[in-house]
């Protein structure tokens, strides 16, 4: 029985070794060109661009500053509605590194690699294969991929959200009040939540919590998962006191960042309003197979037990009802929310990890070894699923030039500085061409441009004045055309 132990022992470390290599390449590699052209990657960035550039540590402006929804020129702007912390971060490290993909990127990648570390470790009171699927069922997803070098506030979310939820798992597990220290590090880390995305953590941790509690009413015997109002208060409070500045001192927040960002999504029509069970079908296939295993687990449980659901509720321990709850309670509630995407039910993953790696544990007790074939096929299909998705993907964004952009920008910016051109841009469809080319804003006085003093270049959409129009005296620098959906020129004006 030893020797069988010690073989499982060195196969589980051989494939944590594999796991956790596969889950750091695929995750440097997935998003390869780097772009900022979707997902809303070009306001993220432009936060902190601004901070640096401006001085603008708290409120910013989004990049369509002096942009109509159709490239129109006005002089409106809108304030950027996310909290600045992880701009904070990349702002701080542009200043070490003077290196914006690296300072845009690495806080979603140690986001990612923090993640990875706490769903293991979290997940190892079940045991060193359950602990093994948990984190290959975080590390070898679609979305998990996908998200892992994204300029977005999505992965650092997940990261402060789970470690929410896993300090009330703890409480529970080890049947331990609650601390004065615990009570701080829960206020700590909700307030960080807070200056990430706003209370948008509470989604997925109040309901869960609120369930778990309204059970325990019933069996004495559940633990206490509840803190104390003093942490959601004091976080809470300190989010409100940055939105009150803004609203008192920044004009136009109110209507940007209360009405249209936070309330909007709340009506239909409004932020891609999606149908009631849009996040099921996603979830399904982006976090397949652990998805289809988590559910195969589930029914295999209720026909072992041969129970109705009600009692097989009844019975299940304050562990796995605490990894349920948290588990689908955010996915319920993000569900009732008009404005979906599929990034957005992200920090929902994590805790599908621990429920997965309990679920392992409590099929290990009848037969370790048909456990350990399925986790085995689960974990080489997953690599092979998800490795297909990143190479699929590189490969064609390399292919189709998803990178033509940040080529212009970059062709630009030398031609700009060997002849010591002043340019500006005019509005286009392309919010990330203003980073690409290291600009503040749009210009937008176009009629002035002719007379402009000390102004020796434009970049220009290829489709509109005054490119197409021949009407000012510039000649073609540099026009860059492919399979990008927008074309741009670079106009410089001859010396005078």
């Amino acid at each position: 029985m030893s020797q069988i132990t010690s073989v499982q022992t060195g196969q589980n470390r051989r494939m944590l070794l594999i796991v956790s290599i596969l889950t750091v390449c695929f995750f440097s590699v997935s998003n390869v060109p780097w772009t900022l052209d979707d997902y809303d990657q070009a306001k993220q960035a432009f936060v902190s661009f601004q901070m640096v550039g401006q001085q603008r540590w708290l409120y910013q402006t989004t990049p369509d500053e002096g942009m109509g929804a159709r490239g129109g020129r006005h002089s409106s702007h809108h304030i950027n509605s996310k909290p600045p912390a992880v701009a904070l971060v990349s702002a701080a490290l542009y200043q070490i590194t003077r290196s914006w993909d690296f300072a845009w990127r690495f806080p979603s990648f140690v986001a990612a690699i923090t993640l990875a570390v706490l769903v293991f470790r979290g997940a190892r009171i079940f045991g060193d294969l359950p602990a093994l699927c948990a984190l290959a069922a975080f590390g070898l997803n679609l979305l998990s991929v996908r998200l892992a070098t994204l300029v977005r506030t999505d992965m650092p979310l997940a990261l402060v959200t789970f470690a929410v939820g896993l300090l009330m798992f703890e409480k529970i597990r080890t049947r331990t009040s609650w601390t004065t220290r615990d009570q701080i590090a829960l206020g700590v880390v909700l307030t960080a939540a807070m200056f990430v995305k706003g209370p948008i953590v509470w989604a997925f941790v109040l309901p869960p919590l609120v369930l778990y509690q309204l059970r325990r009413k019933w069996c004495p015997d559940f633990p206490n998962a509840w803190s104390g109002w003093i942490p959601w208060i004091a976080s809470f409070a300190l989010f409100c006191l940055w939105l009150i500045l803004g609203i008192r001192f920044i004009d136009g927040f109110y209507e940007d960042v209360i009405l249209n960002e936070f309330g909007a999504r709340f009506h239909e029509g409004i932020h891609r309003s999606q149908p009631l069970l849009f996040y099921i079908p996603h979830l399904l296939q982006k976090f397949a197979p652990w998805s289809l295993l988590i559910i195969g687990f589930l029914v295999v449980a209720l026909r072992k037990t041969k129970a109705a659901t009600g009692k097989w509720l009844g019975n299940l321990s304050p562990e796995m009802f605490w990894l349920m709850t948290w588990a689908l309670g955010g996915i319920v509630v993000m569900s009732l929310i008009p404005s979906k995407r599929v990034d957005r039910i992200f920090p929902a993953v994590p805790p599908l990890c621990m429920l997965l790696a309990a679920q392992i544990k409590a099929f290990m007790a009848d037969n370790v070894i048909r456990v350990r074939r399925i986790a085995t096929f689960a974990i080489i299909f997953a690599a092979i699923f998800t490795g297909t998705y990143v190479t699929m993907r590189v490969i064609g964004g390399y292919r189709n030039h998803r990178d033509a952009l940040v080529k212009f920008g970059r062709e630009v910016r030398r031609i700009a500085a060997a002849e010591h051109l002043r340019y500006e841009i005019l509005p286009g469809r392309d919010e990330s061409l203003l980073l690409y080319l290291q600009r503040p804003r749009f210009y937008t006085r176009i009629e002035t441009i002719a007379a402009s003093p000390g102004l020796d270049a434009l970049v220009v959409p290829s489709d509109e004045e005054p490119w197409r129009s021949g009407r000012f005296p510039y000649r073609v620098t540099v026009e860059k055309k492919s399979e990008h959906p927008s074309s741009y020129g670079f106009l410089t004006l001859p010396r005078r």
